[in-house]
């Protein structure tokens, strides 16, 4: 039987690149997207995805998202925040940062900046990796991806995860931002991170996949979108709004 299932957000880096964007906040997880901050669709997806409990990895502004997400939320998962204070360096240690707050040895993970289809986290509530692996949902949809050149790109081969990275040359979809872990996926950043003093999330998923446990699911016709720019941001308004008349 699986255990409690936790969810983990990563919301602890800069987000520059949308800085500014809306006039209620210049904090990238407080920023509403078709009315609803990012950081709550994010708690809302992971608890859609099974999650009792949910982390969320802050840094960057991270007193003031706190205090705005955990006065906000009105849901029913049990919401933890754990600091991040070296948020300059890569996302890995975000991942790291979660550990001591997990409930079990499987957890769901995604990043703040993610929009996330129902039909997307149904697929990761009804998923499990197996003890010493872990899986990233990802998009097959090439023509539908709104900006390539931002996507990190994967090559999977029979399920699995071969390469991964925004600037491979060779691939077959890209990452949606969710991933379906055991904790062998931080014990693998753990090991970069000792090594280098620094560690990616994309570092512990090339570790794993290179021990050939990183598996791939496709999300088939499910809607994701990562909002990282203002016309990242209104194309998933514009989605969002298309879905919403069509319900």
């Amino acid at each position: 039987m699986q255990g409690p299932r936790t969810g983990v957000i990563l919301a602890a880096g800069f987000g520059s690149r949308l800085e500014g964007v809306s006039d209620e906040t210049r904090l990238k997880p407080l920023t509403p997207v078709a009315g609803e901050p990012l950081l709550l669709r994010a708690i809302d997806s992971l608890a859609k995805a099974g999650c009792a409990r949910v982390v969320v990895v802050v840094g960057h502004g991270g007193d003031a998202v706190e205090r705005e997400v955990g006065g906000a939320y009105r849901g029913d998962v049990d919401l933890v925040f754990a600091k991040n204070p070296r948020f300059d360096l890569a996302n890995g240690v975000s991942v790291l940062a979660a550990r001591p707050y997990l409930l079990g040895h499987e957890f769901v993970l995604t990043m703040a900046d993610h929009v996330l289809g129902d039909e997307v986290m149904a697929l990761a509530a009804a998923h499990h990796p197996g003890p010493e692996a872990a899986t990233l949902l990802v998009d097959a949809k090439l023509d539908t991806i709104f900006d390539m050149d931002d996507a990190t790109k994967v090559l999977a081969e029979d399920g699995r995860i071969v390469k991964i990275g925004k600037q491979i040359p060779e691939y077959n979809c890209v990452d949606c931002g969710v991933f379906v872990c055991s904790v062998a996926l931080m014990d693998a950043i753990k090991l970069v991170f000792d090594q280098r003093g620094d560690a990616s999330l994309s570092d512990g998923v090339q570790a794993l996949a290179s021990a050939g446990r990183m598996h791939v699911l496709d999300i088939g016709d499910g809607f994701w979108q990562d909002v990282d720019t203002p016309e990242m941001l209104a194309h998933a308004e514009q989605v969002l709004s298309a879905r919403a008349a069509r319900s």
